[in-house]
C-alpha cells in the first residue's frame, strides 16, 4: 500500500513524478536524459530537507495522526520476542483501546502497555478509536502492579486523542481510573519508560505517561487538549486549529526545550509509516540505553528521582511584588 501523501508533501510528490516521467520517457524513446534526470534528483534531495527539516507544528499533527502511522502492536511485534498478551481489568471487562502484556526485551523479561488505534474502519470501531474506558486503565494499572510484584521493568506507548468521554465512562469512574494511574505510578519501584508514537491527548495519555524516562517520536504531540479544542477554547472556532497549533507548544522538539520530555527519537524522513522496520531499530537504540540505565538504579532512587522530575515541570521563578527589586522566590 503506498502511503498517503499529505498536503505540505505535494511539492515533493510532484518532482518525483517529474523524475518518474523523464525517466519512463527515456525508457520508451531510447533518449539521453541522464543529465537533467541528475538535476532534478539533486533538486529533489534539497526540497525534501527543506520541507521535512522545518516542519510546522501543524505539519507534525497531521503525521501524527496519519491513517497509517504504526501502532503500539506494530512495535511490539518489531521490538519484543515472546509477548502474551493479558486481558481485562478484574473488575469490569476488557478495553482494547489499550493493549498489555508481558514480553522479552534484550533477553529481560518487561510489561508492555499501550494505546492501541484501528487500521481501518473496523478495527477502529473495535478499538474504540484508540480512545480507552477506566477499564482500559485498570488493566493497565493491573499490569504494572503485576510488574512491580515480579521486578519488571515498565514501557509504555502512548497514541490517543483523549480518554473516552462518553457517558458510561463518567458512570464508571473514568476520571479516577486516570487518577489512580497518576497516583500509583508515581511510587512504581520498578524502571519506568513512557514512548510518545502518535498523540499523546490529556489525561488519556498522562495515565500511561509517569515514567522515569519521556521520549517522543519526532513527529509526535503531547498535549493537554488537541489543538482543534483549544482553538474552540480560544477563538471560537474549530478552524483555528492550525494557529492553535503553532502556539502551543505541542511538538517534541518544543516539548524537550521546556524539560517535559528526556529526549526526542528522530523519525524517518517524511514519517515512521515510511519504514517501519527502520523506525523500530531507532526507537529499540533509545529503549535499551533507557532500561540499561534504569536498571543501574536502586528502587528508592527511581521512585525519589521520578518525583524530582514531576516536580521541577513547570516551575519558574518570579519577583516578588512587595520586593521588586529583590531576588527572584
Amino acid at each position: 500500500m503506498m502511503p498517503e501523501e499529505m498536503p505540505f508533501e505535494k511539492p515533493i510528490i510532484e518532482l518525483r513524478n517529474k523524475i518518474a516521467e523523464l525517466k519512463s520517457f527515456t525508457n520508451e524513446k531510447d533518449i539521453d536524459l541522464s543529465g537533467e534526470i541528475t538535476k532534478l534528483e539533486r533538486r529533489l534531495v534539497q526540497l525534501e530537507e527543506d520541507i521535512y527539516g522545518n516542519m510546522a507544528p501543524w505539519d507534525r499533527v497531521q503525521l501524527a495522526r496519519h491513517t497509517q502511522r504504526p501502532t503500539t502492536l506494530d512495535y511490539i511485534k518489531g521490538l519484543f520476542t515472546d509477548f502474551m498478551e493479558f486481558r481485562g481489568d478484574r473488575l469490569y471487562g476488557d478495553d482494547e483501546a489499550i493493549v498489555g502484556g508481558v514480553a522479552a526485551f534484550d533477553n529481560q523479561p518487561v510489561t508492555v502497555i499501550g494505546h492501541q488505534r484501528g487500521k481501518d474502519t473496523k478495527e477502529n470501531i473495535r478499538r474504540n478509536f484508540g480512545m480507552p474506558h477506566p477499564e482500559g486503565y485498570r488493566k493497565a494499572l493491573r499490569l504494572m502492579k503485576q510488574a512491580e510484584k515480579f521486578g519488571r521493568p515498565i514501557i509504555c506507548f502512548i497514541d490517543t486523542k483523549g480518554a473516552f468521554p462518553g457517558k458510561e465512562a463518567e458512570e464508571r469512574g473514568q476520571s479516577e481510573a486516570i487518577a489512580r494511574n497518576l497516583l500509583e505510578m508515581s511510587g512504581f519501584k520498578v524502571p519506568v519508560v513512557s514512548i510518545v508514537i502518535g498523540e499523546g491527548g490529556s489525561g488519556g495519555a498522562l495515565a500511561l505517561g509517569v515514567a522515569d524516562r519521556i521520549y517522543m517520536l519526532e513527529n509526535a504531540t503531547y498535549s493537554v487538549i488537541s489543538p482543534e479544542g483549544a482553538a474552540t477554547i480560544l477563538w471560537k472556532d474549530a478552524a483555528h486549529a492550525q494557529e492553535a497549533a503553532e502556539t502551543m507548544k505541542i511538538t517534541a522538539p518544543d516539548l524537550k526545550e521546556l524539560g517535559i520530555i528526556d529526549d526526542v527519537i528522530p523519525e524517518i524522513r517524511g514519517g515512521a509509516h515510511r519504514n517501519l522496520e527502520a523506525q523500530t531499530s531507532y526507537i529499540r537504540n533509545t529503549l535499551k540505553q533507557a532500561i540499561y540505565d534504569l536498571n543501574k538504579e536502586s528502587p528508592e532512587e527511581l521512585v525519589h528521582k521520578r518525583f524530582i522530575k514531576f516536580n521541577a515541570i513547570g516551575d519558574y521563578g518570579y519577583v516578588n511584588d512587595a520586593n521588586p527589586g529583590g531576588e527572584e522566590t
